[in-house]
């Protein structure tokens, strides 16, 4: 796991791990913001310390909508 995530929430964790074993490439910005990207994608943003309860949850819902919508244009382009 990398550094920049030591000390963070459980439920972050979660999410990065489930990114990485999806292709997805993470980063902490400037800001302090964990940047989710993937070639072909927009990036996707969460928040480190976010007061929102459901924001990983959010988070974990756009990488899953960003997966299927890549996985059904490679379908399509078959």
């Amino acid at each position: 796991m990398r550094s920049f995530l030591r000390g963070a929430r459980e439920s972050l964790r979660q999410l990065a791990t489930f990114a990485e074993t999806n292709g997805w490439t993470i980063t902490r910005t400037s800001g302090g913001h964990i940047k989710f990207s993937k070639f072909g994608h927009a990036s996707i943003f969460a928040s480190c310390t976010s007061s929102d309860h459901r924001a990983d949850r959010n988070a974990l819902a756009s990488l899953r909508r960003a997966n299927r919508t890549s996985s059904s244009d490679s379908k399509e382009a078959i």
